[in-house]
């Protein structure tokens, strides 16, 4: 038998073709009542997480100070801004019941991550064809990919890009796609896989406390840190030869990642469009496909969705969260890159006219990157913005309450 089927850790194909009807191996409490935390009391209740208002419960640190000699990345943004009740079941913390954190097959690293990750070239690469799929990041000068196709195995790659540590994640399961900084209480840690699932998302932990962080919420659920979060650094989605094409001098991942796997077999098959959801999520939505991938932006107590194809037809999206004016635009395919329109205290309102993006305002023309080339406004650069790229059963699964673009409900 050739040895590429052979596969040593075959955890991922065990969560999707082998794991049905799964139940949870974390303990169950329905006898137990958790207590939630507040300056003033303690008060029974039942562990439902409810988003609370500023002024109820003490302030959760929403980011962690760098030390002054690390440098911070320009493109740094903190977008978990809802404290939630933190409750305390047999003396640990937690912020979602313990019965909707489930087994996703595998046990703790069980599906590994990369933590010693080896890069190569662009020219160099011989085991990525242009039209696969990379996450792309950029800090400080520094581009680097990390292909899906290897990532589907790993889930996450703890790094370093631009002086910034990392940490890559994706989830097969959503094609949840995220970059967090990897900096807690002022070190640098690594994350690695539960083995667990939130809502069909995948749960990582650090290694530093244990704690237990939801990927799709950016937020720690349960253990030691729970009710932080993870600041997001905005990152692409987009094929290889289009992040070739802006990033010229990029690195790519390579398959030397200390693991036997069938990379370029991809186990998941024809999930990504099949409408079946494997896990149990806890709030569903048949608006769109489940597998509808839609860009999810939250701003406070506001979340809305985008679906991909929307940007990519329209090229330039004019708009607004909770009041907050954006700006969406997708050149590439499968790509779309989202800015904050304002500038010296003006709104501005963008076109994309005889393949070039301008603002309306000045007419000054800009770049992908969100920089003015020319025109009165030249040199000024747009604040960019993180997003949420995945599946929209997960995000549904998540923000039942989300807010659609286009008003489609």
């Amino acid at each position: 038998m050739n040895l590429k089927y052979i596969i040593p850790v075959i955890a991922i194909g065990i969560a999707i073709v082998a794991i049905i009807g799964v139940q949870s191996d974390e303990s169950q409490f329905p006898e137990n009542q958790a207590v939630t935390q507040s300056p003033d009391e303690k008060q029974v209740t039942t562990p439902t997480p409810q988003p609370v208002q500023e002024n109820e419960i003490e302030p959760i640190p929403q980011s962690i100070p760098i030390e002054e000699n690390e440098p911070v990345p320009k493109v740094e943004q903190t977008v978990q801004s809802i404290e939630y009740e933190i409750f305390v079941t047999n003396g640990e913390k937690h912020i979602v019941p313990l019965d909707k954190i489930k087994s996703g097959g595998p046990p703790p690293d069980g599906i590994p991550s990369i933590d010693n990750p080896k890069f190569t070239e662009a020219e160099n690469e011989n085991h990525v064809s242009d039209s696969d799929i990379v996450i792309g990041l950029e800090i400080n000068g520094e581009a680097k990919a990390y292909p899906l196709s290897i990532l589907v195995w790993h889930e996450i790659v703890n790094d370093n890009v631009g002086g910034t540590p990392v940490a890559v994640t994706y989830c097969p399961l959503c094609f949840t796609n995220q970059v967090f900084e990897s900096v807690l209480n002022g070190q640098s840690v690594e994350f690695g896989t539960s083995g667990k699932l939130y809502n069909s998302n995948l749960v990582m932990y650090d290694r530093m406390t244990g704690t237990y962080w939801s990927q799709g919420l950016g937020l720690a659920i349960k253990g030691e840190l729970t009710g932080q979060s993870l600041n997001i650094i905005p990152f692409d989605v987009i094929t290889w030869g289009d992040w070739k094409k802006l990033h010229p001098d990029t690195v790519v991942l390579t398959t030397n990642t200390g693991h036997i796997r069938a990379y370029g077999v991809d186990p998941y098959g024809d999930y990504y469009t099949d409408p079946r959801i494997i896990f149990p999520v806890e709030h569903r939505n048949d608006t769109f496909h489940p597998k509808e991938i839609i860009l999810g932006f939250h701003e406070g107590l506001v979340f809305k969705a985008y679906r991909q194809q929307d940007v990519e037809s329209s090229v330039v999206i004019n708009d607004q969260v909770n009041n907050e004016p954006i700006l969406l635009v997708s050149l590439y395919s499968g790509n779309a890159r989202a800015f904050d329109r304002m500038v010296d205290g003006e709104i501005l309102e963008f076109a994309y006219k005889d393949n070039k993006i301008v603002d309306i305002n000045t007419n000054s023309e800009w770049d992908y990157d969100g920089v003015a080339i020319s025109g009165e406004l030249e040199g000024t650069e747009l604040k960019r913005l993180a997003f949420n790229p995945g599946f929209w059963f997960e995000w549904v699964a998540f923000h039942p309450e989300t807010q659609v673009y286009g008003g489609i409900t």
